[in-house]
């Protein structure tokens, strides 16, 4: 993979700077930078062949309309889908996990039940199990996570109870990181009833994955966190159980008819979900990012993505005030600290050299009842970073003094 070829296909990436240094973006667990070929089809859209989608009958309407079925198609082929109509383009992963909880579990669980999710989980995957268990007397607890922040097998064994009906967990955690058994999971699950839900945003991007051979229930993710924009998502759901789940939203282009008494009559899957005028310009740009990352190929990026963040732990792991919470893992971003720092303060230093990184919570607002400390500092890679970057961010980590003297 010739990584200073890619970095030129990304303008935000040519000379771009920050506090008068080189750009350094390390905070693309957050979101991504976008590639020439999804800029230009999406201005291409705007530019070139805007008309609505699914509303015309004129030759515009159906470059449109092809475009944009080709895009499911090329989405279905990414985590290999068996059939394009069980893709449903959304407003991004939380939206599809909303849309899980209210049109799937809501009808679904009842009185006892209980959804199983763990504490590094997502607010996205953890506030719409919350409000769909009050509203239907189900219960959400929690799958227990090792010493090193892993969800094991054996531990979701001893939570899985007559009453569970529901597993939602992240395939990646946007924190911790580390790759979640899933095809062990969902195998355990299905033998038992249960239904399995994936939450795919850190991993979708930046790994392979395989609905079919991994038999997730459900998986969504985002497109502005490969390489697409914001404001578009993607549920994938087998099409029996999409058949089985109420549209959130009722509008035009989700309906084949309705009458005056109220009596409609509804699409099937995917377009009884995509009420209304979709987001044509970020589905097309979603287009783009998909063909633009399988060119490169998954396993190429996970291979380059994995060395590099290994490559950055050991650099980290020189340099004794940083600490450390998910050294071991493979995937996903570093969650660290600078000791006796507050990490808000010490991504502030970061910024004064350029470097973009998170801090807080990370929307993981229970992760610190696990890691004992109430906010991290997160530095997440994606193939266009290079090693080069993570010497510049090391040499920040070492800079001790200037922390502890920058705000004081």
């Amino acid at each position: 993979m010739d990584i200073e070829k890619i970095r030129q296909d990304f303008p935000m990436l040519q000379g771009k700077t920050m506090q008068g240094k080189p750009l350094i973006y390390l905070d693309n667990g957050a979101t991504t930078f976008k590639p020439k070929p999804v800029i230009d089809e999406i201005v291409a859209y705007l530019s070139d062949y805007t008309a609505n989608a699914h509303r015309g009958d004129y030759d515009l309407s159906y470059v449109v309309d092809t475009k944009y079925e080709q895009v499911r198609a090329d989405v279905a082929k990414l985590i290999n889908a068996p059939n394009p109509k069980e893709i449903v383009f959304t407003y991004g992963a939380t939206d599809s996990l909303n849309l899980i909880a209210e049109g799937y579990a809501k009808t679904h669980l009842g009185q006892g039940d209980e959804i199983l999710i763990c504490v590094a989980e997502h607010a996205a995957n953890t506030l719409p199990w919350f409000k769909v268990a009050r509203e239907v007397g189900a219960q959400v607890n929690y799958i227990d996570l090792d010493e090193t922040g892993r969800v094991q097998m054996e531990v979701v064994k001893r939570a899985v109870n007559d009453h569970t009906k529901i597993i939602a967990l992240a395939h990646v955690t946007n924190v911790l990181g580390h790759v979640l058994p899933v095809k062990e999971i969902c195998d355990y699950a299905h033998e038992r009833g249960i239904i399995v839900v994936i939450d795919g945003a850190q991993s979708v991007p930046h790994m392979p994955v395989d609905v079919q051979d991994l038999d997730m229930d459900f998986l969504v993710f985002s497109a502005h966190k490969m390489c697409g924009p914001t404001g578009v998502g993607v549920l994938y759901g087998k099409y029996d159980l999409l058949k089985e789940t109420t549209p959130t939203r009722l509008g035009g282009g989700s309906n084949s008819r309705y009458n005056s008494c109220g009596v409609v009559s509804l699409k099937n899957p995917p377009e009884k979900f995509e009420a209304g005028t979709p987001n044509i310009e970020g589905v097309v740009g979603l287009g783009a990012a998909v063909r633009y990352l399988m060119a490169i190929g998954m396993d190429q990026i996970a291979a380059y993505e994995e060395e590099l963040r290994a490559y950055a732990v050991k650099r980290m792991q020189e340099v004794d005030l940083v600490e450390i919470y998910n050294a071991d893992a493979k995937m996903g971003p570093i969650a660290f600290n600078i000791k006796n720092v507050f990490s808000q303060d010490a991504a502030s230093l970061f910024n004064k050299y350029g470097i973009a990184v998170r801090a807080g919570q990370h929307c993981a607002k229970i992760l610190d009842e696990y890691l004992k400390v109430s906010t991290t500092v997160r530095a997440s890679f994606y193939f266009y970073n290079t090693k080069e970057e993570i010497d510049a961010f090391v040499e920040v980590c070492k800079k001790g003094d200037d922390f502890l003297d920058a705000f004081f």
